[in-house]
């Protein structure tokens, strides 16, 4: 089985260097470039098209929000290039923008809760699959702010809406989830405005309602 290669961007030596290590000690990770900024870290994506990129949230030139930018580009230019971001931030607003595009093959760790190898070793395996991680204290975050509502209220849904939620976890469009399940869009936009209010996310740009429901769904996954 191929290695999944790895590209990171981090302008701080230290933790470069400690990441570095990291990913260097995985036998099924092969690390292909070092980058210090975005521009960097866009030069080793075109040359080197990694399987997935680890990338600090904030880093030059700006220091504002690069590591988005990233995200962004990828799902662009390299829709199958996973993307975990790291992040000193523990506010959902960085979480809701890297995920605006659909969570297929995207995590958001807070760097002072990846403790060792094995979150961010599992967060890269994650999403070199598609699939989707998010630091919990984000999701919390999230949760308290639906009113005191818990993550239990995912039992209110019906079967059919949380078919389409799970394959909302996945990244798909409501087309793509129409053509899954063999419903018709005009179906997964009825469901879909179900599951929003049911979730008690009745009052958020669309895009945001569906990332937090996604996000909502994958800490009930996760057995919150």
């Amino acid at each position: 089985m191929s290695p999944i290669r790895v590209a990171l961007a981090e302008d701080h030596a230290l933790v470069r260097e400690g990441i570095s290590r990291l990913v260097e000690a995985q036998a099924d990770f092969e690390l292909v470039g070092v980058a210090s900024d975005l521009p960097q870290l866009i030069e080793i994506v075109e040359q080197h098209n990694p399987d997935v990129v680890v990338t600090d949230i904030r880093m030059p030139p700006t220091g504002t929000d690069e590591g988005i930018q990233a995200a962004a580009w990828a799902r662009a230019h390299r829709p199958a290039m996973g993307v975990v971001v790291l992040s000193q931030y523990a506010s959902p607003s960085y979480a809701l923008a890297l995920l605006e595009e659909g969570s297929a093959g995207r995590a958001y760790l807070l760097k002072e809760r990846v403790s060792g190898v094995d979150e961010l070793a599992s967060a890269i395996r994650a999403v070199a699959q598609g699939g989707s991680v998010i630091d919990a204290v984000i999701v919390d975050d999230l949760v308290r702010s639906r009113s005191g509502r818990r993550a239990s209220d995912l039992s209110w849904l019906t079967g059919r809406e949380t078919e389409i939620l799970a394959e909302m976890a996945q990244g798909k469009s409501n087309a793509g989830i129409a053509a899954k399940l063999s419903l018709s869009e005009r179906a997964v936009e009825k469901h879909s405005n179900s599951i929003f209010s049911k979730l008690g996310l009745r009052e958020e740009r669309d895009i945001n309602r569906r990332v937090k429901a996604v996000l909502i769904y994958l800490s009930g996954q996760d057995g919150d």
